[in-house]
């Protein structure tokens, strides 16, 4: 163990230019910082007249490490038994068999004694076996005097400590060459020395030799300070040690990890003018780290990530616990919606329930691509090499770097159907592969450990209900029926089911699942009510004449079925509602005859009753024709 407290006097010597050069100066900096206020900072040496020590954490780190060097490799005379234990660990061999040798020699001294030899005669005697000096012996017993015997050993190692002694450098130079080489673009030592070099002669400061300032530098600025410096924070996060986690207290589905992995891939989509590159969301079990549910979409998006829990759901269950990073595919509302710590979008408390919320699972964030925290990142690398390394993908693998494409980088593209197969079969086979060597395989596959971990009486695995199940399906809203029978279109298939006849013409809402289209889909009315499930209607060649007969089969039983309920409504015959409204009614009176006001002329046979009598005045008829004779200007 490194010494804790150091005096004035040892601070000073490993002072460097980062403290005072005086014990007045270091006394006034302790006095000003308030050294000696700080609980467990400043102590008193035992004894009268004892020095003010002060501990290590007080002063700046390059004083902390020459003191390291300088003394840590010494016994610390005021520390415990244990921690002398520890420092003679740190001696090399030669130094312990010399300490082991001395304990011998005084030994042998208190045995001579304890025979009735005299003090001085004893440590004569004793020097001579041991081959040294009676001085020394004498030298060895002074210095273990008053101290227990654990410490003996520590306490009789050679006082060996390498010198602290170093080149003189200018702490400017020093200061120039330490800030150039700790920098982010980790340049080289000797480039850095070499232009401290030349600023050097320019400015006449002293600087030693480039192999001396390397050993100061690797004694005075520790390792790992050199690595976040040069290397970053990631660099550092390396250095300490990643923490294991047990799943000794879990169980198959109580708990499930998901993330998403850009395929290295060119694949030809239907829609997309030129090969892409697409994303495979995933989702693990923790305990047996078996891959659950897995779908292919064009972007880490919503959508993807619905669709491959309503997979996991369908098949396995509803976990408890679900580790996601906080993405902004994961952390969409539709998915962990109405989750307390969900920081990322704006959080509204009216915000719908996401799928996971709504199942009642509850959410776990992660740090991103921290292999740690989610174990699927290691199936990922993996199942990378199995899928797009695979023969299958010959001329469509695109190298997992931009400088590591392969020679044949593009010369062809895997047909997204093909691939869907091709990775249903290789998550198949690493799920099955034995030899795992996981706390839960324990030399087995990931499915024998599911499996068993399920067969246990004390697993106890939550199901959807069927109204659930819609809730990771995708929604094609204001779809309209059409107006015969009803049927419902969707991306060229046709969806019918005699319900659907009730809403012909209507605009509906259809949940369905775009990577299994011909299976059924659900049905909704304008206020979101499940109306029923749709079976895909399917075409068929011309000439398919089984088909044919499927098909009129099919179509003679609903007829069959909707007579059958007509007859169930149609309870009486024309003929019985014909009598039943016929018996007991009386006949209605004839209504009364009215002339109209205003009559018809007579025409036919009947214009002789219009003709003038034989007593028509014949002066009026005279009247008559000069009046017609005014009018027409005189002319008859």
């Amino acid at each position: 163990m490194a010494r804790a407290y150091f005096t004035i006097d040892e601070i000073l010597a490993c002072a460097g230019g980062d403290l005072p050069a005086t014990v007045r100066g270091i006394n006034k900096r302790a006095t000003k910082e308030g050294w000696r206020d700080r609980p467990g900072k400043a102590r008193k040496r035992p004894g009268r007249g004892g020095q003010w020590e002060y501990h290590r954490d007080l002063l700046p780190a390059p004083v902390r490490a020459r003191l390291h060097a300088a003394h840590d490799s010494e016994p610390d005379l005021s520390n415990t038994a244990s921690e002398s234990a520890c420092g003679f660990e740190r001696l090399p061999d030669r130094h312990k068999q010399r300490a082991l040798a001395r304990l011998g020699v005084l030994d042998a001294v208190d045995e001579l004694c304890a025979g009735g030899l005299t003090v001085t005669a004893a440590i004569a005697k004793a020097a001579k076996g041991g081959g040294v000096s009676p001085a020394s012996v004498l030298r060895w017993r002074g210095r273990v005097a008053g101290r227990p015997r654990a410490q003996w050993l520590a306490l009789l190692a050679p006082n060996y400590r390498p010198t602290t002694q170093r080149s003189t450098c200018s702490p400017e130079a020093w200061a120039a060459l330490k800030s150039d080489y700790l920098r982010p673009e980790a340049p080289a030592f000797s480039a850095c020395y070499r232009r401290v070099a030349a600023l050097a002669a320019e400015k006449g400061w002293t600087l030693p030799p480039e192999h001396g300032l390397r050993r100061r530098l690797s004694a005075e600025v520790p390792r790992d300070v050199q690595v976040a410096t040069r290397k970053g924070r990631d660099a550092v996060k390396a250095l300490y040690p990643a923490q294991k986690r047990s799943i000794a207290a879990l169980h198959a589905m109580e708990a499930v990890n998901a993330d998403g992995h850009k395929l290295d891939l060119f694949v030809r989509v239907p829609g997309q003018p030129t090969p892409v590159r697409v994303y495979m969301m995933a989702l693990q079990d923790l305990y047996s780290r078996k891959i659950l549910a897995w779908r292919l979409s064009l972007s880490e998006n919503k959508d993807a990530v619905r669709l491959a829990i309503g997979d996991m759901v369908d098949r396995y269950g509803i976990p408890d616990h679900v580790y996601l990073d906080n993405g902004r595919a994961f952390a969409s509302k539709w998915i962990t919606g109405g989750t307390a710590t969900r920081y990322r979008f704006k959080v509204r408390v009216e915000e719908p329930q996401g799928v996971l919320t709504a199942l009642g699972v509850k959410v776990h964030w992660t740090t991103p691509y921290a292999g740690q925290s989610k174990p699927i990142e290691r199936a990922f690398r993996d199942l990378a090499e199995d899928i797009a390394k695979h023969p299958l993908c010959a001329g469509a693998y695109t190298g997992n770097r931009p400088d590591a494409k392969p020679e044949n980088y593009g010369n062809s593209a895997i047909d997204i159907e093909v691939l869907r197969e091709h990775v249903d079969r290789q998550i198949a086979a690493h799920n099955a592969r034995s030899g795992r060597r996981t706390e839960a395989a324990s030399g087995d596959s990931f499915d024998k450990a599911f499996a068993e971990s399920l067969a246990e009486p004390t697993t106890i695995v939550r199901w959807p209900a069927s109204a659930q199940k819609a809730l990771w399906l995708l929604a094609a809203e204001r779809i309209k029926a059409s107006k015969g029978n009803g049927e419902v279109r969707l991306f060229d298939n046709r969806y019918w089911a005699p319900a659907l006849t009730a809403h012909a013409g209507k605009h509906l809402t259809v949940r369905f699942d775009p990577d299994r289209l011909h299976q059924p889909v659900r049905i909704y009315d304008s206020a979101d009510r499940l109306i029923c499930e749709a079976e895909c209607v399917g075409t068929h060649g011309f000439t398919d004449t089984d088909a044919a007969r499927a098909h009129a089969a099919k179509r003679s039983a609903y007829i069959k079925a909707i007579n059958a309920q007509a007859r169930l409504h149609t309870e009486l015959s024309a003929a019985e509602l014909a009598r039943l409204y016929a018996d007991g009614a009386e006949p209605a009176p004839a209504p009364p005859r009215e002339r109209p006001k205003v009559t018809r002329l007579a025409a036919g046979a009947t214009a002789k009753a219009l003709k003038p009598s034989p007593e028509h005045d014949a002066d009026q008829e005279r009247s008559f024709s000069a009046g017609l004779k005014l009018i027409a200007g005189g002319r008859e």
